[in-house]
């Protein structure tokens, strides 16, 4: 709350303004997202309240958002879809315990002041978990753009073949609706911005769906959205239902921080504000907690909510408190307006939310520098469309880490000539009797067996070794530079070291490793 004793009429003029352009844009938002999750839709809008002023109040961005979002709805929606069925009791019961366990998982470590830990989920795992979350949201949408309703299907690749036997079924005036939605919204991002154009462009095709299909018998609509404040909840405490739960809650999780990470780094290279990852954690951690027992889902930063925000000209998190607060009045008012609104038209809509969801730029950058980034990004990728959607991130990970111990793995070892070493060293040792080698990496266990083949190359008998690239030496890499300096001795000459840091240097003192006579330690 540091921000509070710095506000002014000025800025909570502008945080006002911010926080009713927000509001607006949440309506259409919230009720697609919930329906992306499986929930019915008035659950996007009581996540995008509580949830929202409790990440504003306690995390510590300025500028950014919170609440429902695609990818984190997609992702629940893909959990708990075996459990139970989308919409059912149960399901929301399942729902709401996924959100607690989460925000649990987040506080704890926002507490244990691990918010460094989100940089372990590399760029790479993000944009491809993110273009695959994209495909199904897609892929789950059509059959509502086409005018078929909903299809049996239980995965990404069971609902093309399922969708693909009921071609002939396809509805025009279905169709014409989505097509509509979708190229309003375009027009309004293109032209006028700053409009609420998702919410204007919804309004427009439920009056073309209301003079297309006056009795509502061909074109799907959205069922009845109870007007009212979010209704006090309570999760599901069973040992067996929080085990079967933990995974996906902390896969959640994860991918609830990156998203929240990212966003308020975006804000704040853009105001210059200090970020503190911890607080953030826990801000996210509490939203959620809060929302499971406000008849909220999982929620993060929100991308679209907090950009508009941020161009709204919002100075503090108060915008984002007022915009929870103003989005109250527009629920009681416009929840009873909801069920006149296509089904059509909100899948055009989720269609151009899936297609701004895969960033491009990303792609084309891994793609173009980074064969690992963009096999990890692949792997991040296929996983999302063919296994659960936490254990894509989770193998996104492991396979960010297996290219990363790679890379360690097999450090540079680089033959140089004596001329091009230090002054120091050519004083040392003479021309003829001597190999000198860069070592550009750590010496840990999983790099010396490597390293020790490429120095058996080099049989003078003297060996100079440069240590600048040198940064870390474990007990395994004491003993290769043991083994390596009794070879020198048995040839008749000694192991040079040149350019050691601070650190390594110190570790060879405890040691003991300095006291032999096999070796020289050159201090340049």
């Amino acid at each position: 709350m540091s921000w509070l004793p710095q506000q002014s009429t000025r800025s909570l003029r502008a945080d006002v303004l911010a926080g009713m352009t927000g509001a607006v844009l949440v309506v259409p938002q919230g009720v697609a997202y919930a329906l992306l999750a499986g929930l019915p839709p008035e659950y996007g809008l009581y996540t995008a309240i509580i949830p929202t002023i409790l990440a504003a109040l306690f995390g510590s961005s300025r500028q950014m958002v919170s609440g429902p979002t695609a990818a984190l709805s997609i992702a629940l929606f893909a959990t708990l879809q075996p459990l139970a069925e989308a919409g059912s009791a149960e399901f929301v019961a399942l729902v709401l315990t996924l959100t607690f366990l989460t925000g649990l998982f987040q506080l704890l470590l926002g507490l244990a002041r691990l918010g460094g830990l989100v940089n372990l989920v590399s760029h790479a795992v993000v944009t491809g978990f993110t273009a695959g979350a994209a495909l199904i949201i897609a892929t789950s949408q059509l059959p509502y753009a086409l005018g078929l309703g909903p299809l049996e299907s239980s995965g990404f690749l069971e609902l093309w073949p399922a969708l693909l036997e009921r071609l002939d079924d396809i509805r025009p005036s279905a169709v014409l609706i989505a097509g509509f939605t979708l190229a309003v919204c375009l027009a309004f991002r293109r032209w006028l911005p700053r409009w609420p154009g998702m919410l204007l462009a919804l309004a427009g095709a439920s009056i073309l769906a209301a003079w297309l299909d006056p009795q509502g018998l061909d074109i799907q609509r959205i069922s009845a959205v109870p007007a009212g404040l979010p209704p006090l909840s309570t999760p599901i405490f069973s040992l067996d239902i929080l085990r079967l739960l933990i995974p996906g809650a902390i896969a959640l999780g994860l991918l609830g921080l990156v998203e929240a990470a990212a966003i308020s780094r975006a804000m704040a290279a853009r105001t210059g504000q200090r970020l503190n990852s911890d607080q953030e954690f826990i801000g996210q951690g509490l939203s959620n907690l809060g929302g499971a027992f406000f008849s909220g889902y999982v929620s993060s930063g929100s991308f679209t909510r907090s950009g508009l925000n941020a161009s709204a000209g919002a100075q503090s998190p108060l915008a984002a408190v007022m915009a929870a607060l103003f989005l109250v009045p527009l629920v009681l008012l416009a929840a009873p307006l909801l069920h006149h609104m296509p089904m059509p038209a909100m899948a055009g809509m989720l269609l151009l939310v899936a297609a701004n969801l895969v960033d491009r730029h990303s792609i084309r950058e891994a793609l173009t520098v980074s064969r690992a980034e963009t096999t990890v990004l692949l792997i991040t990728f296929a996983c999302t469309l063919l296994l659960a959607l936490e254990f894509a991130i989770y193998f996104g990970v492991l396979a960010s880490f297996a290219f990363y111990l790679l890379r360690t793995m097999r450090p540079p070892v680089v033959a140089c000539e004596l001329a091009q070493a230090p002054e120091a060293i050519r004083q040392a040792v003479e021309e003829h009797n001597c190999s000198v080698v860069r070592i550009d990496g750590s010496l840990y266990f999983g790099a010396c067996d490597g390293i020790a083949r490429r120095l058996e190359g080099h049989d003078r008998p003297n060996l100079v070794i440069l240590a600048e690239g040198i940064n870390f030496i474990d007990i395994s890499g004491l003993h290769l530079l043991q083994r390596q300096a009794g070879i020198c001795r048995d040839r008749g000459g000694r192991l040079y070291l040149s350019g050691t840091k601070g650190d390594v240097l110190s570790r060879l003192r405890r040691a003991g490793v300095l006291e032999s006579d096999r070796f020289t330690v050159i201090t340049l």
